[in-house]
């Protein structure tokens, strides 16, 4: 059976996520209050910020970045850094 959670991000009851997706307080509270699908959609946006910037993860301070912009995207006003050359999908 699925774990339902009321995500936070989408302010809708959805399936959540199986386990804390990163290590410490940040993983647990996503995983407590945000759902696959906004999860997913924030691993596509770090995807391209990762690519269109050429970030390099084995630097600490990216990681701390992103890991900033995470909870930004998750729990914030939803607010990231521009992803330059980047075209939304249309709904």
């Amino acid at each position: 059976m699925t774990r339902m959670v009321h995500c936070v991000k989408l302010d809708k009851d959805a399936p959540g996520l199986a386990y804390p997706p990163v290590p410490g307080e940040l993983g647990k509270r996503i995983w407590a209050q945000i759902s696959k699908e906004a999860w997913d959609e924030w691993v596509r946006l770090q995807t391209m910020m990762i690519n269109e910037y050429g970030l390099n993860c084995a630097d600490a301070r990216v990681r701390q970045h992103l890991m900033q912009q995470c909870e930004n995207f998750l729990f914030g006003a939803g607010k990231v850094e521009i992803v330059p050359n980047c075209t939304p999908p249309k709904e």
